[in-house]
């Protein structure tokens, strides 16, 4: 009789602590098994916005911004968070903020300047709205620190995957230009090493399966003028071999920035099975001057159509799948990644 009384009661008991858990999860923004995740970035806020509607119709677990979320480009801080306003209060942005947690990291327009670093003198404030918008807690340690940077896990063992968003501006040393072309900058910094020590300890203690390193700026990409983490050499090689020597699961590489859409893929010897990484950028306007341009990493095309990025999860047959799609949701580039 006792066993009777007390099995339903273990039951239910089981059952309050799974529905703590959810609610723990879905407190910081997460999901017990994430199925989904769209990004994009390279928004003007005052521009149309026709993409929401099939980023909606994708029904993502997480949203991520990858910079550019609004055009900024002011030292008055007033406007900046007017803008910041602006596309918050958007309704379609509003439609997909009901059902999908958001998170995000600044580029150099949302920053507050066109290719900006260190020296931008309102980032602190600048900081401050960018993590308004995002709906970041009063007490976060991400108001506290130098800098936007931030990471969130979601789900558990081995549906469990981690978001790293790295801040490539507020410690960035300064870049110059010749023949239109960026000099590289050897001895600079891009994180800063607050933000290099955070970053060890954020791979090297990851237990997550899938571990995303989302950047404004494109890391694997050498080859074109404009700005990248190859405009300054050793830092593109710190970062690389970081990944590498953590042995974290399954990296993948997020950017935006450049006003297209492409997937590069990086094999050497730290990566002998191949690093990926997704650039998407162009959610209200592409490169108006569209050309070929040669990047040697790349897999299948460059897209200068308006796109965003979108990670479906298979976890049961261990895949995972990139696409950028368009305005009606049709695919233009694909990438299939087995979960290792």
């Amino acid at each position: 009789m006792l066993k009777r009384v007390l099995k339903p009661v273990f039951f239910c008991i089981f059952m309050l602590a799974l529905v703590v858990e959810i609610n723990a999860q879905n407190k910081k923004g997460g999901k017990i098994f994430v199925e989904t995740i769209s990004f994009g970035s390279c928004n003007k806020h005052d521009l149309p916005q026709p993409l929401w509607n099939s980023i909606i119709a994708d029904d993502p677990d997480i949203w991520i911004w990858l910079g550019d979320i609004i055009y900024g480009d002011t030292h008055e801080m007033a406007l900046l968070n007017e803008k910041y306003s602006q596309q918050k209060d958007l309704i379609d942005y509003r439609r997909l903020r009901l059902n999908t947690s958001v998170i995000g990291i600044w580029d150099d327009h949302d920053y507050g300047i066109n290719d900006g670093g260190k020296y931008y003198g309102k980032k602190k404030e600048s900081q401050q709205i960018l993590l308004d918008f995002l709906d970041e807690p009063k007490d976060s340690p991400r108001r506290k620190q130098e800098g936007a940077y931030a990471s969130y896990t979601y789900g558990i063992g081995e549906n469990s995957i981690k978001v790293i968003l790295l801040d490539t501006r507020y410690h960035r040393d300064t870049l110059f230009r010749e023949s239109g072309k960026y000099l590289p900058n050897l001895n600079g910094t891009i994180l800063g090493e607050e933000q290099w020590n955070w970053l060890e300890r954020e791979l090297k203690n990851s237990t997550a399966r899938i571990n995303i390193i989302a950047s404004g700026i494109q890391i694997i990409p050498t080859e074109h003028p404009f700005e990248k983490w190859a405009n300054f050499p050793n830092e593109r090689e710190r970062l690389l071999d970081l990944i590498a020597n953590s042995k974290v699961k399954n990296p993948i590489l997020l950017s935006g920035d450049r006003h297209i859409a492409e997937i590069s893929q990086l094999k050497d010897k730290r990566f002998p099975l191949g690093i990926v990484e997704i650039t998407s950028s162009g959610m209200t306007h592409t490169w108006s001057s569209y050309r070929e341009e040669y990047n040697p990493y790349r897999i299948g095309n460059l897209i200068a159509s308006l796109h965003y990025g979108t990670l479906k999860l298979d976890w049961e047959n261990e895949w995972m799948t990139f696409y950028i799609k368009g305005e009606q949701g049709q695919i233009y580039l694909e990438q299939r990644i087995p979960i290792r």
